[in-house]
């Protein structure tokens, strides 16, 4: 039984997951043993992610670290759950091994040999709550909407537009008396509260949409400016990310395409077992034909032997039938004795 190699750490990849946006994770190699040990990462999503180193040799008693960077993903995974996994592969290789020598054959499981796997499993975590930024009349806000303040500008004070000052109507000055007589006067009109509030609002409003328009203005160009500045540090950010994504990309193609060799191999393997078992199946199938011909043949030969004699019986039968027909007849030597007696008794009397 071997020991453990390598002590990882953390044991799972963990990413905070935003759409469009890069996450990266760091994952510690610890070497616990006197010995060098190469590893090698694997994953099985490799367009999905980028390793950075994916192979290298930690030092005895020493540690290293690896970074897996996620890439920026256009829609979410549903329940935030991801099947992506990850094999870390690690190896004794001797003293003086460089990160060039480290190739696919040196994680080949051969007899003897002993190649330590561990798996990772990828989870996504949610990103903590960030401010709502909404634009309101040109400003930034966060949380709640609010309404801008007015700034002190040109002597001006601030002025709270919610509780509008109560207005006293003044009370009505009696009629004049002319000769003892009540003056006609014109009726006039009482306006409301609510009305002259509205009015007096009005007024006190116009000389401060001056100050909210220059507000406004101002935040234009300070968003303007936040703009300019979030583009050129995404140029900045973006340009080193792309070099790496490209390296990594091919460093995965060549990884792919060795496995992909290998498994061609495999399959050429597994082929031509298949075309032998089928070849010996074949081979067997052809005895099997064959000794059954082989019988046919001299179940056929003894038939015709057995035609032969049979043949050769009937002649003999044949020719026994025809002497017997011969002798079924008087005898030469009979018929010449009767004749003699004949005679004889012709004499005689």
């Amino acid at each position: 039984m071997e020991s453990k190699l390598l002590e990882i750490k953390p044991g799972e990849l963990k990413f905070v997951f935003e759409l469009k946006k890069q996450s990266s994770c760091s994952i510690q190699l610890v070497n616990k043993t006197h010995q060098h040990v190469a590893f090698k990462v694997k994953t099985t999503s490799p367009r999905k992610y980028c390793v950075r180193p994916n192979v290298g040799i930690v030092m005895p008693k020493s540690a290293c670290e690896f970074t897996v960077t996620m890439q920026a993903q256009r829609s979410a995974p549903p329940d935030m759950m991801c099947k992506d996994k990850f094999l870390i592969q690690s190896t004794v290789v001797p003293a003086g091994t460089a990160d060039e020598d480290i190739t696919p054959e040196l994680f080949s499981k051969e007899e003897g040999k002993f190649v330590e796997e561990n798996k990772l499993r990828v989870s996504l975590i949610s990103p903590p709550v960030s401010p709502v930024l909404s634009p309101i009349n040109e400003a930034l806000k966060q949380g709640i909407i609010e309404p801008l303040p007015m700034r002190n500008h040109r002597g001006l004070f601030q002025v709270d537009f919610g509780k509008p000052e109560p207005v006293v109507p003044k009370a009505a000055s009696p009629p004049k008396l002319v000769n003892g007589e009540q003056s006609p006067t014109a009726d006039v009109k009482i306006k409301s509260a609510k009305e002259i509030t509205v009015t007096k609002d009005a007024k006190v409003v116009e000389p401060y949409q001056k100050d909210i328009n220059l507000c406004s203005k101002d935040n234009v160009a300070q968003m303007n400016q936040v703009e300019e500045k979030a583009e050129r540090m995404k140029a900045k950010v973006v340009e080193p990310y792309v070099e790496n994504i490209n390296l990594c990309v091919k460093d995965e193609m060549k990884d792919m395409h060795l496995d992909e060799d290998v498994s061609e191999r495999m399959n050429l393997i597994e082929g031509i077992a298949e075309i032998k078992t089928k070849l010996s199946e074949l081979e067997a199938k052809i005895h099997k034909a064959e000794a059954t011909i082989y019988d046919l043949t001299e179940a056929r030969n003894l038939s015709n032997q057995e035609k032969d004699k049979l043949k050769e019986e009937l002649a003999l039968l044949k020719s026994r039938s025809g002497r017997k027909t011969v002798h079924d007849g008087f005898p030469l030597l009979f018929v010449v004795m009767v004749a003699l007696i004949s005679l004889t008794f012709g004499y005689l009397s």
